[in-house]
């Protein structure tokens, strides 16, 4: 299989992308179609002004019934599907136990479980033509958790592992999946974010701080494309590895991660989060 280069006609492969009308979705979706695939892309209203060259398709991936009508839809066009890129997903950034359970379970919803209906969905098809591309946009939380992100850390972590022990499983099918871990990413992201049932002033000062640092990195943080030539490098490579960090920032905190003292890594964590060291 090509690497990074655009495919030839011949070999044109059909690929769906969750959550592809704006931020990583959209730049993936994008970055895919130029790699010469036929691609469709989900939002959860289908949209009108959707990437050039995307067929967008409405789907709500917490909704099963949804999830295999349109997988039920791509097969009937294209009879067969070779990429998933399950990006949609939503933001939860605040103290741990302003959330309520309910608002976690909608997290791990969309995040997780969403993931897991379109890969349950997509699998036997992928079998039964004898090969298959799994991409699961992961973040670099799901490797280093950071202060106010527990339960957005605790989803991505769970992702890692999913993808990790369903690579093994799969494998046998010629069928491989990989997790890409970016960092910030200049993205609505925060716009899809799960807003606090309960505020509690006790992290009013820590909530000041997140915003300062927030309103410092995004400015400079990668854009979309940088993660989406990540995706088609992981859609693309003849040997695929398990795991992608996408941009400097992510490939930094990862090495810091596996190499720096654990004390001196907290340290630096604490600092950049604006919090007493």
């Amino acid at each position: 299989m090509t690497s990074q280069h655009q495919l030839s006609g011949s070999l044109k492969k059909t690929a769906i992308v969750t959550g592809a009308s704006s931020g990583i979705g959209r730049a993936s979706a994008e970055a895919l179609v130029r790699a010469g695939f036929t691609v469709f892309g989900t939002s959860r209203r289908a949209a009108s002004n959707g990437p050039p060259g995307v067929t967008m398709l409405a789907c709500d991936v917490t909704d099963g019934e949804a999830v295999a009508a349109l997988v039920s839809t791509v097969l009937s066009h294209t009879g067969r599907i070779d990429l998933l890129v399950n990006n949609a997903g939503v933001g939860l950034l605040g103290g741990a136990e302003e959330f309520s359970l309910e608002q976690v379970h909608a997290l791990f919803d969309v995040n997780l479980f969403g993931v897991i209906r379109m890969t349950n969905a997509v699998l036997p098809s992928m079998r039964q033509q004898g090969e298959g591309r799994i991409v699961n946009i992961g973040s670099i939380l799901g490797v280093v958790p950071a202060p106010y992100s527990a339960h957005y850390s605790a989803v991505k972590h769970a992702l890692e592992g999913y993808s990790e022990s369903l690579d093994h499983e799969v494998r046998a099918f010629n069928i491989r999946v990989s997790v890409i871990e970016p960092a910030f990413v200049r993205t609505v992201f925060d716009q899809n974010g799960i807003e606090p049932d309960s505020v509690l002033n006790e992290y009013d000062q820590a909530r000041a701080g997140l915003k300062a640092l927030l309103a410092d990195v995004m400015p400079k943080a990668d854009r979309p494309e940088v993660v989406a030539h990540v995706v088609v490098k992981a859609a693309t490579d003849a040997r695929p590895s398990r795991r992608y960090t996408a941009g400097k920032a992510a490939r930094q905190v990862s090495l810091l991660r596996r190499f720096a003292p654990a004390e001196m890594f907290d340290k630096t964590l604490r600092k950049q989060f604006r919090l007493p060291v």
